[in-house]
């Protein structure tokens, strides 16, 4: 088994395979990266030689973002849009689909995660706490 990229590779497959396995490499990042450095298709990850191996750990560091780096990109990114207060930053906060999906049929789950609802009892009055936000109850 090898050990790159913070991930296990296994040995009996694939390289293009097992590369798709790295958070941050997909299906065409892998091909790329294996055309750019001239391995076979069918090349398995117990084949790779030492120089093999060094040539894809540069050739991946230097020209992608892979693991905790995106991890790190993308919740900064998620930070930004909601510091600037634009409409997808409110859509992060209420834990609502960003991408203009509709919510009315779809995105259930995600809407009932997002929203803790906790019921109280003040003068008889049932609250609904939702974010913050106080809402009477009929």
């Amino acid at each position: 088994m090898v050990y790159i990229f913070n991930t296990s590779l296994r040995d009996n497959k694939k390289i293009r395979q097992e590369l798709q396995e790295v958070i941050g490499i997909g299906k065409l990042k892998a091909n790329q990266i294996c055309d750019k450095l001239g391995l076979n298709p069918n090349l398995r990850v117990n084949q790779l030689s030492l120089t093999q191996t060094d040539m894809l750990i540069k050739s991946v560091d230097q020209n992608y973002y892979i693991g905790s780096e995106l991890k790190k990109m993308i919740k900064d990114d998620i930070k930004r849009l909601i510091r600037i207060g634009c409409y997808r930053g409110f859509r992060h906060v209420q834990k609502l689909p960003v991408r203009g999906q509709r919510t009315h049929t779809n995105a259930k789950t995600v809407k009932k995660r997002g929203i803790i609802f906790v019921i109280q009892k003040k003068n008889e009055a049932r609250v609904l706490k939702t974010m913050g936000v106080k809402r009477k109850l009929k």
